[in-house]
């Protein structure tokens, strides 16, 4: 057996975590560049934590609140000076993947001056200055994954950074998704049950990720009545936070597979958010495995009674509606032909056509 298992950060969870472990921020300098979005840090309480917690710490701190959804290379262009100006020694990122990703870029950035828009996607290994993670929604897991996905206008996708950037610490805390709009909680939620299925269903999955993820379905499972409904209790918010930092785990192992590659295109083009851009693609994209053994185990981990539940469940959380025709699914079926990373994480043969019909069948 030949395996390997790399997770660096060190992950605190619990009800006012931050603030019941100020002492941690002195681990990383006097000078904290915090990244987020422009509203959603204001609302929940988590930028109050985190700046409470630096100033008891006699920590000097910068805001930069600019990161929309889907971060572009002009905005972490923009936080890089302000951080490279401010003498900025480590980023908390405060937010959902958005954020957190933008926070790893903008680390590097700042480590590394001379990089630019044109440069920063580099095979050379670098490293960013420290980073903290406050995730604020449950979805992505890039608390715990040293990827980094961007908004790259120019190529007209979504690309990951590609070097090794995980955060030194992650701060989980329910309370800040408390009061996170239901079609936010569903969306997110799909996205880390996608990264638990296509981490599963990967020639990379090893007896490791598998027992992490079966235990995250497990948990996932408890929340799908909630997310059927779109009313969560705070066990839901725990559950669904615990399933998504776990998720982020394996697919720092295992990378991420075709619903992935394949949703950057409707995320890009059409507008849909990331969960899902993903999800909308879950039905056809189980219905192509030849071995089943796996895509049952998926459903009976959820606690589900049958595959044809799982489908029914899929469905009506990824309800989406976009207008797409026949050629814009070729564009896309093209684009993804090319992702040979996503291509060559899964597990079965599979072919141009096999791309376009999940496309064809799911969205037309």
């Amino acid at each position: 057996m030949e395996m390997k298992f790399y997770m660096p950060t060190k992950v605190l969870v619990g009800k006012d975590i931050i603030l019941r472990n100020t002492e941690i921020f002195n681990n990383y300098g006097k000078k904290a560049l915090i990244v987020t979005g422009r509203n959603s840090s204001k609302n929940n309480g988590s930028l109050k934590d985190v700046t409470e917690a630096l100033e008891r710490c006699n920590i000097q701190y910068m805001l930069f609140d600019k990161v929309e959804e889907n971060p572009s290379l002009e905005t972490i262009m923009e936080a890089r000076n302000m951080g490279v100006e401010f003498g900025a020694e480590f980023i908390v990122g405060i937010g959902g993947g958005s954020p957190l990703d933008a926070s790893k870029a903008i680390g590097l950035m700042i480590k590394n001056p001379e990089l630019t828009i044109d440069t920063i996607f580099t095979d050379k290994k670098l490293s960013s200055i420290d980073i903290i993670a406050v995730p604020t929604t449950a979805g992505t897991g890039s608390e715990t994954t040293q990827y980094s996905i961007l908004t790259v206008h120019k190529e007209k996708t979504k690309k990951n950074l590609g070097q090794e950037i995980f955060a030194k610490v992650s701060f989980l805390d329910a309370k800040y998704m408390e009061n996170m709009p239901a079609k936010t909680t569903i969306s997110t939620a799909v996205d880390a049950f996608s990264h638990l299925a296509e981490s599963y269903l990967n020639v990379n999955a090893n007896i490791i990720t598998d027992g992490l993820i079966e235990k995250a379905l497990s948990i996932f499972g408890k929340a799908i009545p909630s997310l059927i409904k779109g009313e969560f209790s705070n066990d839901d918010r725990e559950n669904l936070m615990m399933a998504s930092t776990i998720a982020g785990m394996v697919i720092a192992q295992t990378g991420t597979s075709l619903p992935h590659g394949m949703g950057y295109a409707l995320t890009y083009f059409k507008g849909l958010p990331h969960g899902l851009a993903n999800g909308c693609l879950y039905r056809e994209y189980l219905n192509i495995f030849k071995d089943r053994e796996k895509v049952n185990n998926i459903w009976k981990c959820l606690g589900l009674q049958s595959y044809e539940e799982l489908i029914e469940v899929l469905d009506k959380l990824t309800v989406v509606e976009i207008d797409v025709t026949k050629e814009e699914i070729a564009s896309y079926t093209e684009g993804m032909i090319s992702n040979k990373a996503k291509l060559k994480n899964h597990p079965e043969e599979i072919s141009y056509d096999d791309i376009f019909n999940i496309y064809y069948n799911s969205l037309i």
